[in-house]
């Protein structure tokens, strides 16, 4: 048996875990820049707030029924996630964290349960008094028949937080109550190509011929509907391919006007992709950086990028923050605001397969890097940095409606009164 753990609306559910008076008001969470909405809590979708609509257009919903604004509280969203699934795998040997908020397991058999539904509850409800985050749980012979089950719980009235999918009877009532494009891995697109093929929902999309369908769309879709029919198509490597390409990008809290500013920005991304790079123990062989103002400004439309290659593969943050320093003047253009900038690491390579250049020694120092990274990791991001980063926090992004970091500052620690 797979089984699903999905955390209910995981931004809104941490931000009420430090805050219970929260619990039963309605709570929304923004983007970078506060820019739109990306997380609603059930309370507020009853309220009619949607998703991925711009903030400025709920305002008035906001303040009519005293919904709570949050800004994206990334540092406590990982503490979080990183808890809750340190919890759930308590109860499993055999996982799989597919995102921030969701997790697989794998079962023989139900533990020391008497059936797979008290093994579900007995998760959700661990997870609840050790983390205080609702969860949804499903289960199924296949992990597509697991996220339509988790699908169920959520969505499905009856279910009230936990499915599974242990019968025929129940994996055809499920599917028939799903739209296909709730059906794990098919989107808008393919689902609108499905309907004016005449399916209209998950249980209509298993009834096709697999090889028939495989030959209309590809190989994907085949393993789909043959999950959807309780057949394993689906494997979960034990190690996860290193990224091909790192990057870091995001838009400015305020418009960027001077090259200084700039470049301390360009910086700051190289920094956090360099950091990404050593924890899956590659070197970058070549850089991107680029910068760009909005499409919507009133001014022409402005975006450039350089790219860089080093002579040696490098892992050291000195060596990409100083090439930054070269080519931020070739970025930079006066007159305009720039609104958003980034840097791409490329050429990724393992370290443990590299050769090093008789003629070409590299430069880097890998202690000092781990120095770097392991006194941040224990002391909180941007304790050491390089210099050319500045202490500016101008081109940070605004996060107005910030909530309190409770599981990574000192300052932020919830004060209990007794």
């Amino acid at each position: 048996m797979n089984f699903l753990f999905d955390a209910t609306s995981f931004y809104c559910s941490a931000e009420k875990v430090y805050s219970p008076h929260l619990r039963k008001r309605g709570v929304i969470t923004l983007s970078n820049n506060d820019g739109a909405v990306v997380a609603v809590c059930p309370i507020a979708k009853k309220l009619g707030v949607k998703k991925f609509v711009p903030f400025f257009q709920i305002k008035d919903l906001v303040n009519k029924h005293n919904i709570v604004v949050t800004s994206s509280n990334y540092e406590l969203y990982s503490s979080l996630s990183h808890k809750m699934m340190q919890t759930i795998e308590q109860f499993t040997t055999n996982s799989y964290i597919y995102s921030i908020d969701e997790i697989f397991a794998h079962y023989d058999k139900p533990l020391n349960h008497s059936s797979w539904l008290e093994l579900g509850n007995d998760v959700r409800k661990t997870v609840w008094k050790e983390v205080r985050l609702p969860i949804g749980v499903g289960g199924g012979a296949t992990p597509t028949l697991a996220k339509a089950a988790s699908h169920a719980a959520k969505r499905i009235e009856g279910y009230r937080g936990i499915a599974v999918i242990s019968t025929e009877q129940e994996r055809v009532a499920i599917l028939k109550q799903m739209g296909v494009t709730d059906v794990w891995g098919v989107g808008n697109r393919i689902g609108r190509k499905l309907e004016l093929m005449g399916i209209h929902t998950a249980y209509q999309l298993s009834q096709k011929s697999p090889t028939h369908m495989r030959k209309q769309f590809s190989i994907l879709m085949e393993n789909t509907i043959r999950e959807l029919n309780g057949e394993p198509r689906i494997a979960w490597d034990d190690v996860r391919a290193d990224k091909q390409q790192i990057y870091s990008t995001r838009t400015f809290g305020e418009r960027v006007v001077n090259s200084n500013e700039l470049h301390r920005a360009l910086v700051g991304h190289c920094e956090a992709a360099m950091v990404k790079l050593r924890k899956q123990k590659s070197l970058a062989g070549a850089m991107t950086v680029f910068a760009s103002n909005s499409p919507h400004d009133d001014t022409a439309f402005y975006r450039k990028s350089v790219f860089h290659q080093f002579a040696v593969p490098t892992l050291d943050t000195r060596v990409t923050t100083n090439a930054i320093q070269q080519l931020v003047d070739k970025i930079f253009k006066p007159g305009i605001s720039f609104y958003r900038c980034g840097v791409g690491l490329l050429d990724i390579r393992p370290q443990a397969h590299f050769q090093t250049d008789l003629f070409a020694p590299a430069v880097d120092n890998p202690n000092l890097m781990h120095v770097l990274d392991a006194v941040n990791t224990r002391y909180g991001k941007s304790t050491m940095q390089v210099a050319s980063k500045g202490f500016s926090k101008k081109h940070e992004m605004r996060r107005e409606y910030i909530t309190k970091r409770a599981t990574t500052r000192w300052s932020d620690i919830p004060v209990i009164k007794c």
